[in-house]
């Protein structure tokens, strides 16, 4: 089973959920989030993943996501314009951001993780 891994090199959650494939064993591509952002199909897979609730996949923690103030927009925004800024900016989608081939998941739980790599 191929997985890859979205990552940027500062992010704590990007380092544990790494860290934690290599314990367990699993294969994987790590791929850097900012300069290769997920493709159109897997942010499309991940916004059907969180039931098109963009905030489940948007970085909202993030500074880009807060210059452009996002927040208020976020709802009343069409899929096809949350896709054009998810594919802009891989700075605006969540990570780690893990790609198997059943399932995508935006940000790190364990949990989810292992059931989507088992």
């Amino acid at each position: 089973m191929a997985i890859t891994v979205y990552t940027y090199r500062s992010c704590d959650s990007c380092r544990r959920a790494v860290r934690w494939l290599k314990e367990q064993g699993i294969d994987f591509v790590e791929k850097p989030i900012r300069e290769e952002p997920p493709t159109a199909q897997e942010l499309s897979r991940a916004l059907a993943w969180a039931g098109g609730d963009g905030r489940r996949v948007f970085n909202t923690s993030g500074r880009d996501y807060r210059a452009l103030a996002l927040g208020p927009q976020l709802a009343a925004q069409s899929q096809a314009e949350k896709m054009a800024l998810l594919r802009s900016n891989g700075n605006l989608v969540r990570r780690p951001f893990l790609v198997t081939a059943s399932q995508v998941i935006a940000g790190f739980d364990e949990a989810a993780w292992r059931g989507a790599v088992d």
